[in-house]
C-alpha cells in the first residue's frame, strides 16, 4: 500500500482531513507540499520531488518516507521491528540516530530486531526470549556470551 501513493500522499496518509492539511473537506495541496518538502530534507529522503510514487524509491527511502510519517507525529510510544532490515551503512546510520532521538525526546521505544549489535547500541534493557518466553530482562551492558547463552535458552 505505501508504494502506490506519492511522497506528499504517504505523509499525511491518516492526517489528511485534519488541520493544517486540510480545512473541512478540501485539502491545502500547498501546506501538504511544504510539510513534505520539510520531511524529505529532515529524513534525506532520496528522490526528484515530492510527488514521486513512494514505489519508485529504493528501500532504504522507502523506510525513511515510513520513519519520516510516523516520527513527525505526536505519539508515546515508537514501536520498531527490524527497522533497519536490509539498509545500507549510511541509512542504519541515519536510522539509528532517530531512534535515539525519540528516546532522548521523552518516547518510550520499543525495539525488535534480531541484530545483536544494534539491540546493544540502542537498548536501555533487553529482553531475550527463547522458544515463545522471556528469559531474561537484563542491561544493555550485559556480555555477548551471556546474551548468546540467554538466546539459547540457557536462563540466568
Amino acid at each position: 500500500m505505501i508504494g502506490s501513493f506519492s511522497i506528499e500522499e504517504n505523509l499525511i496518509l491518516d492526517l489528511h482531513d485534519l488541520p493544517p492539511y486540510a480545512k473541512g473537506a478540501v485539502i491545502s495541496q500547498r501546506v501538504v507540499s511544504d510539510e513534505a518538502q520539510k520531511r524529505i530534507a529532515e529524513f534525506d529522503i532520496r528522490t526528484q520531488s515530492s510527488k514521486d510514487s513512494v514505489s519508485s524509491l529504493s528501500g532504504g527511502n522507502k523506510q525513511k518516507v515510513v520513519l519520516a510519517r510516523e516520527l513527525s507525529r505526536p505519539v508515546k510510544l515508537v514501536v520498531a521491528s527490524q527497522p533497519t532490515r536490509g539498509l545500507d551503512v549510511g541509512s542504519i546510520e541515519f536510522v539509528h540516530k532517530r531512534i535515539l532521538a525519540e528516546r532522548d525526546s521523552g518516547r518510550a521505544v520499543l525495539l525488535f530486531s534480531t541484530e545483536l549489535d544494534e539491540v546493544s547500541a540502542l537498548a536501555d534493557r533487553i529482553a531475550v526470549m527463547y522458544r515463545g518466553e522471556f528469559i531474561a530482562i537484563v542491561p544493555a551492558t550485559t556480555s555477548r556470551a551471556d546474551l548468546g547463552l540467554l538466546m539459547a535458552g540457557v536462563k540466568p
